[in-house]
């Protein structure tokens, strides 16, 4: 349903600089109202409680009386709504803020330690483009999961081919990439917290910014049988292995021989992105074809649509996530307009669609 009202805005942030740069900013775009500011979870509720519920909460983690993370896990139980972390780029802001999203944040927004004010003018597009999409979220979607349980043992890697083996001109090595955006980092791990690590090596990208993406794959690692891991340069996609792009830099998929294997480079944003989803299934179709799997997930925009397309036309199997349980129902969306899917399923059914490629 399009939305003709405006989008109330809530900002809970300990920095008075941070919630007067916040207000100002989103102000300036007319299809949004700052109903309210609060300098700690505590206030905010009780400002909240009194009437002031919005329609997306911009929401920092590190605060005084009750952090973010604490103060996000009672909203989902009681009153879930789309919320959206405002964190400081730093490793350890990164790790609270992989937290913040397991439980139910639906998109970040980073924020520097210097240079704040001028760094939040020239994201303002950005900015508010994350907000009106968190403000048609999929509340639904939005509730923490308990995780499955799953051996998180790691057996050994099946065995690679011999650097002696001749080159072929053909190959039935196959690989599964997969991308997504707002809402992607819980959906991923539902998916890959289901799988065996027989399954073809798997490529992702999500939309994530630097020093996220490490800490990231380091999380979904501990919970999953398949090894995560950001991806380096040159590294070799195999059975039981995930690589995550790393924030800021485009990824690739490029074939030798009968192997395929991944490369990280610099290059300009592509869909507003870096990394970009299209970028990783444009290599796939071009290197891969009937050899691969492509998924796209819940997501703004439309990274990713017109690559799964080519995905599609080159022989690929390709899969989106369903508009029920997409947090965005943005990329999916887009996809499925193109043709580019061959089928939409639940996010519940696309490990299951995996694990019948693998076999396959």
């Amino acid at each position: 349903m399009i939305r003709t009202d405006k989008v109330k805005v809530f900002i809970v942030d300990d920095s008075a600089v941070v919630r007067q740069v916040l207000q100002a900013v989103l102000l300036r775009d007319p299809g949004i109202e700052v109903i309210g500011v609060a300098p700690d979870p505590l206030f905010a509720l009780q400002r909240m409680q009194q009437g002031l519920w919005p329609d997306v909460l911009v929401l920092d983690v590190e605060m005084p009386r009750m952090d973010g993370i604490t103060f996000l896990k009672k909203l989902m139980v009681e009153h879930p709504l789309p919320v959206v972390i405002c964190s400081t780029l730093t490793e350890k802001g990164a790790q609270i803020t992989l937290d913040a999203l397991a439980a139910g944040a639906v998109s970040v927004v980073t924020k520097p330690r210097v240079g704040l004010k001028d760094f939040l003018v020239e994201q303002t597009t950005e900015l508010t483009q994350t907000i009106k999409a968190a403000a048609r979220a999929n509340t639904g979607s939005l509730r923490a999961s308990t995780r499955p349980v799953v051996s998180v043992t790691k057996a050994a890697a099946p065995p690679a081919f011999s650097p002696g083996a001749h080159v072929l001109t053909d190959t039935t090595e196959k690989i599964i990439s997969m991308g997504m955006s707002t809402g992607g980092t819980v959906a991923l791990e539902r998916v890959l917290t289901t799988l065996p690590r027989t399954l073809p090596g798997i490529a992702v990208v999500q939309h994530m910014p630097e020093k996220f993406t490490a800490a990231f794959a380091e999380r979904l690692n501990t919970v999953c049988a398949l090894e995560v891991r950001e991806a380096r340069d040159g590294d070799r996609l195999i059975p039981g292995l995930v690589l995550i792009a790393p924030g800021g830099r485009h990824m690739q998929v490029r074939r030798s021989g009968a192997q395929y294997h991944v490369e990280v480079r610099d290059g300009p944003l592509v869909n507003r992105h870096r990394p970009s989803v299209d970028v990783l299934f444009r290599s796939v179709a071009q290197c891969a074809g009937r050899n691969a799997l492509g998924i796209i997930l819940t997501g703004m925009g439309d990274d990713g649509a017109r690559g799964l397309k080519e995905m599609h036309d080159a022989g690929a199997r390709t899969v989106a996530q369903d508009e029920a349980t997409s947090v965005v129902y943005g990329m999916p969306k887009e996809a499925v307009k193109l043709g580019a899917a061959d089928r939409s399923l639940a996010l519940g059914d696309i490990g299951s669609a995996m694990v019948e490629y693998g076999r396959g």
